[in-house]
């Protein structure tokens, strides 16, 4: 099969023939029509912050040649312990080095794709969705009526975080861009800034952070007395060892210290929170907002105008 590898951190992207990957007796191999592109592929690119070199990835060179985690395809074999799921089902979630025409998974990490639901959107779903769903329900615990704030509303996990918000009952600002004023007023804000006109007046129970650069001080000033702060990720500060994971690991050691819950998520895909995406999509309560798509042959341009692009909402793979 085709799939897109590197053989060092840093190196050029290729799409090369490579081996099907086998799976085991819980496993599912599916066959890919469509991949979203995040930050973290291009953290697992380029090996940086090395922080994640350490996590596992491999120290000096990437312990697995391929990329790619979000998924949406055709079930093409399942193990003899599958249960759930069949051949020539259509599916989304997570798998293993999905920027490929083969990838393999597990049925815990996969969902039945709604009939109502594009491969393409599908493919943009799990990992951003999935991270803005438990930002949300499980850290933040939002609760009917509570006004949340959305900062990096535009982009692949906020643009969830709005139409999520709305869903528990909650009144959401979202801030963004100015080209991204309409898009994000269309998923269901309440309110909509330009954060280029500075810094949101009033304060609010929930801050879900996407990605911005802000310190936590000026956050905590956003933030009701006794709100809750959550922060996804960052893609700025912190040098080459942390990158954006300082003001989490920052906001974690100085929680217990203040009436203001400061914390960051890192997300897990299970099968309960994809099924709760499944059905939020089938509803149409949630949709997922693709920005562009590229072919597999073209992941590096992909990744760099997720990078430069400011894209409004995932980039795609196509396969």
């Amino acid at each position: 099969m085709k799939a897109v590898v590197r053989e060092r951190y840093g190196a050029a992207l290729e799409v090369r023939d490579v081996a099907t990957p086998e799976i085991g007796e819980r496993g599912v191999l599916v066959a890919v029509r469509a991949a979203g592109v995040d930050q973290g592929v291009w953290h697992l690119a380029t090996g940086r912050p090395y922080l994640i070199r350490a996590a596992g990835f491999g120290l000096r060179r990437p312990r697995v040649a391929g990329l790619g985690m979000d998924v949406a395809g055709v079930v093409a074999a399942v193990g003899a312990q599958v249960t759930r799921l069949r051949v020539g089902d259509e599916v989304f979630g997570v798998g293993d080095a999905t920027f490929a025409e083969y990838a393999a998974s597990d049925e815990d990490r996969l969902a039945l794709k709604p009939a109502n639901v594009s491969f393409v959107q599908a493919g943009a779903a799990a990992c951003s969705g999935v991270a803005a769903l438990q930002a949300l329900r499980d850290k933040a615990r939002v609760r009917p009526g509570q006004r949340v704030l959305v900062l990096g509303a535009g982009g692949g996990v906020g643009s969830f975080a709005v139409q999520m918000g709305k869903c528990l009952g909650s009144e959401v600002t979202a801030v963004c861009s100015a080209g991204k004023v309409e898009l994000v007023r269309s998923l269901g804000a309440a309110c909509v800034v330009d954060y280029a006109a500075g810094e949101p007046r009033g304060t609010w129970d929930v801050i879900i952070d996407t990605g911005g650069g802000r310190s936590l001080s000026a956050l905590r000033r956003l933030l009701d007395p006794a709100g809750t702060l959550v922060i996804v990720g960052s893609e700025q500060g912190g040098g080459k060892w942390l990158q954006g994971t300082d003001r989490q690991l920052r906001a974690g050691l100085l929680s217990p210290f203040t009436r203001q819950r400061l914390t960051g998520l890192m997300s897990k895909i299970a099968a309960e929170p994809l099924n709760t995406l499944r059905d939020w999509m089938a509803d149409s309560a949630v949709v997922p907002v693709v920005d562009r798509t590229f072919p597999l042959a073209d992941t590096a341009a992909a990744i760099e105008h997720l990078r430069t692009g400011h894209p409004g909402g995932k980039v795609v793979l196509t396969v």
